[in-house]
């Protein structure tokens, strides 16, 4: 049994000075309790630091349970509507953080993601909470009712225990398992985890032709095998395709599986190419593509699908349907994901059903608690995971 005369109490304990870490302290802190937060990193919110590009999209309008994956799609209803995105855009307005909205409801703040966590540091020292970094954590054991949390820099003690640890994306963060562990040590089921919001790699043939437009971006839709689809941007890269297009659709993507991706969303009848051809057909293949998506883009994609240039009247009804056809749903099968290394989120996790909704605490484990990316709630690119840290960090605290 640990040696308790050397421990420091406290009220609740939170491991993981991330989006959700950050905003459960400060709000447990805000309800008079005293709180200790505490990561392995040099410097908390090192995640909200370099998303968005540094700008954090810290929320956004349209959130809605829909937007989230979960092998339980009510969990997250109860914590995302008790703390809203207008409850945490007005915790920014209180803090005269200027920002904007950039396409589909993202929010950004106008100058960096460092705002955001400063806001949330500073929320963290008005409630009196004490931050500790640098402090890595070797055990935890449940002992009369008290956590006894053992650490680089001693031993600490709580009867509440809040993992917000993260997944395992971006592990050049810090992103460790060490959440799964834990959730493993006191009995909770773990649903298999994988990465989300994920570039992929493509097979060597489909590699070798689509790397010499490494850069090149285009509108589309692409759509999963189960029949979900998004609008956006598709990018090709030197190793495959990313854009936000490719990182929505890669969370709803199985391995083995292709995607089909349409390239010229602008054009909703089959039958535009023939129409084409009645108007222009002394016009070539590439030339009229090339209005509708980058030439790169088409050169490449002909070379692909080794369609041969040539005026539009030299295709016959069939040949010229068939083509529109195949560029608004062409399949491609990636070869996997870049993984963990670019991923922006993890899938799966503690199992939902382990956990109070309302709470976050683990139903056979009185006492702990978790929160944000740790848990089976994935949600959209586009701040909607941002935002499930805001609500299950405050809905948590709420409780403790």
């Amino acid at each position: 049994m640990t040696n308790q005369s050397h421990s420091k109490v406290y009220d609740a304990i939170v491991i993981g000075a991330g989006a959700a870490g950050l905003m459960c302290a400060a709000e447990a802190g805000k309800r008079g309790l005293n709180v200790l937060l505490l990561d392995h990193a040099k410097q908390v919110g090192k995640k909200i630091l370099i998303s968005g590009g540094g700008r954090c999209n810290f929320t956004n309008y349209y959130v809605e349970a829909n937007a989230y994956l979960s092998q339980n799609p009510h969990f997250c209803k109860s914590a995302l509507s008790r703390y809203t995105q207008w409850d945490f855009i007005a915790l920014v307005d209180k803090h005269g953080i200027a920002y904007h909205e950039k396409t589909l409801g993202q929010l950004f703040c106008d100058d960096s993601a460092k705002d955001i966590v400063n806001m949330l540091v500073d929320e963290c020292n008005q409630a009196g909470v004490t931050i500790q970094l640098r402090t890595a954590v070797t055990s935890v054991d449940y002992v009369d009712n008290q956590y006894q949390i053992a650490t680089s820099d001693g031993l600490f003690q709580a009867n509440r225990l809040v993992v917000a640890t993260g997944g395992l994306s971006m592990p050049k963060l810090g992103a460790t398992a060490f959440g799964f562990e834990l959730a493993r040590q006191f009995g909770l089921n773990l649903l298999e985890t994988r990465a989300g919001l994920v570039p992929f790699t493509l097979q060597p043939d489909d590699k070798r032709c689509f790397e010499p437009i490494s850069g090149v971006s285009a509108p589309s839709v692409i759509e999963s095998e189960s029949g979900t689809s998004f609008k956006e941007n598709l990018l090709f890269t030197h190793r495959g395709i990313s854009g936000p297009a490719v990182l929505q659709i890669s969370s709803f993507w199985q391995s083995g599986e292709p995607v089909y991706i349409n390239l010229i969303p602008s054009q909703s009848d089959e039958n535009w190419l023939l129409d084409a051809r009645k108007q222009q057909g002394e016009r070539t293949l590439k030339t009229l593509l090339s209005e509708h998506l980058a030439k790169r883009i088409v050169e490449q994609w002909l070379l692909h699908q080794q369609i041969e240039n040539k005026p539009l009247k030299q295709f016959d009804d069939k040949q010229l349907v068939e083509l529109a056809q195949r560029l608004a749903r062409w399949p491609i099968k990636p070869s996997g994901t870049e993984g963990y290394r670019t991923a922006e989120v993890t899938l799966g996790g503690v199992d939902t059903n382990e956990l109070s909704s309302k709470t976050m605490e683990a139903k056979k484990q009185p006492g702990l608690y978790f929160i944000g990316e740790v848990v089976d709630v994935t949600g959209w690119l586009g701040g909607y995971n941002f935002q499930w840290a805001w609500s299950s960090g405050w809905a948590c605290a709420q409780a403790l």
